[in-house]
């Protein structure tokens, strides 16, 4: 990555036990290198797509996975085409680990498994998430979100229903959001971006793009 990983963020805000945001991490040389990566991984067979959930409805969001090829709702080595997935960057791990120091004010203890997933969408002014959790992955280790572009607002939830309590937060580019132990299986989304908001010296003019890095503990 490029001089100045990290802009001085603000202080971490914890949104639920386990869940922490923390605004303005990402400086804005590493936010353009992470724009100009995810456009690279878009290319191609292998690049961003539409995923069809098992209802039949296709999800707003576009996605390109690294490491394992994810789908609704499960994780393989290939695409359905045959085409291998791209591989994992080793730079989103170590970002990954710098991300929960930053959010936990430690690194993960020794032994937790490595971080080996990404997942890269990207939201256009009228794309949407709706609330679900995360448990594909057999490793209960915490999930990295680096926000780039266009604000959003995320809704983090509850590990039981995906109703009410939940918080909404907005992120922004160059954000970092970081959820695990007690938080690790609460539902969260994103209702609505909020266009016009991206810093276009940060690469990306319009649009949002979200890198998730997790763990999956496949082996």
């Amino acid at each position: 990555m490029g001089d100045g990983l990290f802009d001085v963020p603000a202080e971490p805000v914890e949104v639920a036990p386990g869940a922490v945001h923390v605004p303005g991490w990402l400086s804005t040389p590493t936010q353009r290198e992470l724009v100009a990566l995810c456009r690279e991984w878009a290319r191609g067979p292998a690049g961003m797509r539409r995923h069809r959930m098992p209802r039949g409805g296709m999800m707003s969001v576009r996605m390109v996975s690294l490491g394992w090829h994810w789908e609704p709702y499960r994780y393989s080595r290939t695409l359905p085409g045959g085409e291998p997935v791209r591989p994992f960057p080793p730079l989103l791990g170590e970002l990954a680990r710098a991300g929960v120091a930053a959010a936990y004010g430690a690194p993960p203890p020794a032994g937790t498994p490595d971080y080996d997933v990404a997942l890269v969408n990207f939201y256009d002014a009228e794309a949407k998430m709706g609330l679900h959790q995360d448990r594909e992955e057999q490793a209960d280790v915490p999930v990295v979100s680096f926000n780039l572009g266009d604000a959003c607002v995320f809704r983090f939830g509850n590990t039981e229903t995906r109703g009410r309590p939940y918080t909404d937060v907005e992120l922004r580019g160059g954000d970092l959001f970081v959820f695990g132990g007690p938080s690790r299986m609460a539902y969260h989304g994103v209702p609505r971006v909020l266009p016009g908001t991206a810093d276009p010296a940060a690469g990306l003019d319009s649009g949002r793009l979200n890198i998730t890095v997790r763990a999956s503990g496949l082996g």
